[in-house]
């Protein structure tokens, strides 16, 4: 089944192509309106992909999705959890860094025999 895009696919698009020619010609932070769009459309993007309920992934405050086929839990917290600060997540979706380097920061808390993300990202 196909997930609901709160953001569209443009718009998203669009937010990802700014975000990047953001930090390649500055070295202020990104504006956060730029980067909540960035990252809520590449954790859809993701749950497209990878559809499912089996795992979690968490990038507070700005969004969460489920996504890999597997076990679906119904109620409390899911047993495959991924949760990373939003810059780590632009970063691994975008392709700036991989996944055990992610790890190897100890800013991402993974749960579960289903919580690597390893073979699904960059995203674009």
């Amino acid at each position: 089944m196909a997930i609901h895009r709160k953001t569209s696919v443009e718009a998203g698009l669009a937010a990802v192509a700014e975000l990047r020619e953001h930090y390649l010609n500055n070295t202020d932070a990104a504006p956060a309106a730029l980067k909540t769009t960035a990252v809520r459309f590449l954790l859809e993007e993701l749950a497209t992909r990878q559809p499912g309920n089996s795992v979690e992934v968490r990038v507070p405050p700005l969004g969460a999705v489920q996504c890999v086929e597997g076990p679906r839990h119904t109620r409390g917290t899911p047993p495959n959890v991924v949760e990373l600060p939003v810059d780590l997540w632009l970063a691994l979706a975008l392709g700036q860094i991989e996944w055990q380097a992610a790890l190897a920061t100890g800013k991402v808390l993974a749960s579960g025999v289903r919580a690597d993300l390893g073979g699904m990202l960059p995203l674009l």
